[in-house]
């Protein structure tokens, strides 16, 4: 026999606190009924009956498990490509302590929640460059996150279209006979400056690749750090704002069948992230055979009932008048 809940300590603070109970019970009954005649032998019997639906109860409680069975459990899994932007205005601070030390925070519990799932990470500027290529191996994936900044890629611009498309050739090269759910997590502040980003969705949708778009910023935007100053806009002479632009994450999301997200102080929707992409039906990468026991708690629990309610409704005479 197995136990759910094998806790030998609480089983004997429960046993001491019914004895302790009872006792006090049997005392004041006997000191009340001292001048009266009191037939011992009933009273025995009754004690026999609570003493045993207790029992009852503590076995029940325990959640005994009798038997064995065998099931077969299904391992799915998902691949899922993490595009990061590196732009200059990842810098910003509108988002504290800064857009891309934010997102860096979050990925790493974000990854956490798929740990049967192949990762890889692209980041992107006016260029994109596969930073670490699909794998298991999260504590790999954490590593390259750690050393995530802006100095890693060309800074002449975002565009959005050069990780798409890099996710999707990885996609299509794939030489993994397993059939797998297959997502873009496009991570930006959407300021698109790349040609031909539309044909590119519409790429990835026609091949089942979902693109679920994370928005990093606010509408009012922030001025950009560059060493001890902030960056100057060429055209104004003034300081460069740089504010949320959701327009092409919106599209990419609704043309995939994906969703889009936003993080800010005010918006917290990694959650939904995680959630969004949990519903995804990943392919089958394993079956197993588990042996599961069977718990019988409702056998116990339902005989002690049944002696409880009998000791309700009809009780045993214990005085004789």
């Amino acid at each position: 026999m197995i136990w759910a809940y094998p806790d030998i300590k609480l089983t004997l603070l429960l046993t001491g606190v019914f004895g302790l109970l009872y006792l006090l019970y049997l005392t004041r009954f006997w000191a009340i009924n001292r001048k009266l005649k009191v037939e011992k032998q009933r009273l025995f019997t009754k004690l026999i009956v609570r003493t045993a639906y207790f029992i009852l109860f503590l076995i029940a409680f325990a959640g005994p498990s009798i038997g064995n069975s065998f099931k077969e459990v299904k391992e799915e899994g998902k691949d899922i490509f993490i595009a990061i932007d590196l732009s200059q205005s990842m810098n910003a601070t509108d988002i504290g302590p800064s857009r891309l030390q934010r997102i860096k925070f979050e990925l790493k519990d974000l990854i956490k929640s798929f740990p049967s799932d192949r990762i890889g990470l692209i980041i992107f500027s006016s260029e994109a460059f596969m930073q670490c290529p699909l794998t298991f191996d999260q504590a790999v994936i954490q590593l390259y996150i750690d050393g995530l900044n802006t100095g890693l890629v060309p800074n002449a611009g975002t565009d959005l279209t050069a990780p798409l498309k890099m996710a999707m050739e990885r996609f299509m090269k794939d030489e993994s006979q397993e059939v797998k759910a297959k997502s873009v997590i496009l991570i930006s502040d959407g300021e698109n400056f790349g040609d031909d980003f539309e044909s590119t969705v519409s790429e990835l949708g026609e091949n089942n690749i979902k693109v679920f778009s994370l928005g990093i910023g606010t509408q009012a935007g922030s001025q950009i750090p560059r060493g001890n100053g902030v960056i100057i806009d060429p055209d104004t002479g003034q300081p460069a704002i740089s504010k949320l632009d959701s327009e092409s994450l919106r599209l990419a999301s609704s043309e995939t069948s994906g969703q889009y997200f936003e993080i800010s102080d005010e918006t917290q929707q990694i959650g939904d992230l995680v959630s969004a992409i949990d519903r995804l039906e990943g392919g089958v990468t394993n079956t197993r055979m588990v042996e599961a026991s069977s718990n019988k708690y409702f056998y116990f629990l339902l005989a002690a009932l049944g002696l409880a309610l009998l000791d309700m409704i009809l009780p045993i005479k214990t005085i004789k008048l």
